[in-house]
């Protein structure tokens, strides 16, 4: 084994298990890097917390894209096709790990991990959850300590040679797709096909709220837009599932919205917004409902 200390990288020592070959790969902005990973504590039984192997599909990353755990992108960004490398990273690279791994557990397990995007408007979503349902995990997050990671480089394919996912765009290119998957829901909305539209409302929603909770240094003006376009979308979406009879969701996501975002009725009738939230200044909308998707030009 072939023990190296990533220059100009606190808290992380890399230990080489097994080569790699050819050149190292270029990184290119925009390329997906597919690896297997396996971590692990660093406790005396290196207790597995985590493997993609057992879970039965690798895992992949967007290069410059922000990715939730970005020392991920470091250690990757050193390793060339085919290697397998142990890294041990200290505490200060490791506090969002238990988020990141109960995304990937509800994935292994079939469910939606985007899913509470929908569910939960504006900054409520960063208190949704007391537990992350994982015990293990609760316990990584709340006292956060080094971990080991060891990753297999399968291959590196540049931005050109696969089909962009939504998920990952970068922020830019995540505001020129909202509009695009709001006229395509829409469109399908109008043909009928309820299900599908609902999906892209859905795909929609999440690029905004992943903008929301990545801009770090977004104005509040900024963040009530995108804020307002959430929930536009929400309602639209909302649409959808009442055309598929989901009255329950539809009650759940209708009260989000007012619940985060009260009013008060006029004496004479009709409703007021509140003066600190950002319907301020917009014409109350008519009592019944539009019969087809909203707009949010």
């Amino acid at each position: 084994m072939e023990e190296t200390l990533l220059l100009n990288v606190e808290g992380v020592r890399k230990t080489i298990l097994h080569g790699g070959t050819g050149e190292l790969p270029q990184f290119l902005s925009g390329s997906r890097v597919t690896f297997h990973f396996r971590t692990l504590k660093c406790d005396d039984e290196r207790t597995v917390i985590d493997d993609s192997k057992l879970a039965g599909r690798p895992m992949h990353i967007v290069i410059g894209n922000m990715f939730k755990l970005e020392v991920w992108e470091i250690l990757l960004t050193s390793m060339r096709i085919g290697e397998v490398a142990e890294f041990w990273c200290s505490a200060i690279h490791t506090g969002i790990y238990p988020l990141l791994s109960r995304s990937l557990r509800q994935i292994a397990e079939g469910k939606d991990p985007t899913e509470s995007y929908v569910h939960t408007c504006g900054l409520a979503n960063m208190f949704a959850y007391h537990t992350l349902g994982y015990e293990d995990l609760d316990e990584l997050q709340k006292e956060p300590q080094p971990l080991i990671f060891i990753t297999e480089l399968l291959k590196v394919e540049a931005p050109s040679d696969y089909k962009r996912e939504t998920w990952s765009l970068n922020n830019d290119e995540k505001m020129q797709v909202v509009p695009i998957l709001h006229g395509d829901g829409n469109r399908l909305f109008k043909l009928g096909r309820y299900e599908e539209a609902a999906a892209k409302y859905q795909e929609a929603i999440i690029c905004l709220k992943n903008l929301q909770t990545k801009e770090k240094d977004l104005g509040k003006s900024s963040w009530l837009q995108l804020e307002k376009m959430v929930n536009t979308l929400v309602l639209n979406y909302c649409q959808c599932l009442l055309k598929q009879d989901e009255f329950y969701e539809v009650l759940e996501h209708t009260s989000d919205i007012i619940r985060h975002h009260p009013v008060r009725k006029w004496p004479w009738g009709g409703r007021k917004r509140d003066s600190g939230n950002f319907f301020q200044g917009f014409p109350p909308p008519p009592p019944p409902p539009p019969p087809g998707p909203f707009s949010y030009r």
